[in-house]
């Protein structure tokens, strides 16, 4: 496996979840949280925690708004989020080989 350092994999990103937030925004720029939560097959409450931590590292926008007088919620991957996010894959490239 040579020099691989597991330290160049990003903990924010790295769980099931959040690395399926991020691979999706990836594609799709911006997504509703209840297209997250179908997509994910995610409680409410567990896709909350998750974007609430990739937002904190900066990896994700969170958009408050209303639609039709019903609360929406969309996230958007950022530019750091998507710098993050390619550095991920590269370092998962290099532990595969």
């Amino acid at each position: 496996m040579g020099a691989f350092d597991i330290g160049q994999i990003d903990d924010v990103i790295h769980g099931r979840m959040r690395l399926g937030i991020m691979a999706y925004l990836a594609d799709a720029e911006a997504a509703d949280f209840n297209e997250l939560k179908t997509l994910l097959q995610a409680t409410q409450g567990n896709l909350s925690v998750h974007l609430r931590k990739l937002e904190e590292a900066g990896f994700i926008e969170i958009e408050k708004s209303f639609l039709n007088r019903k609360p929406l919620t969309r996230a958007r991957i950022t530019d750091k989020g998507r710098a993050a996010f390619k550095a991920y894959l590269e370092a998962l490239g290099k532990l595969i080989g």
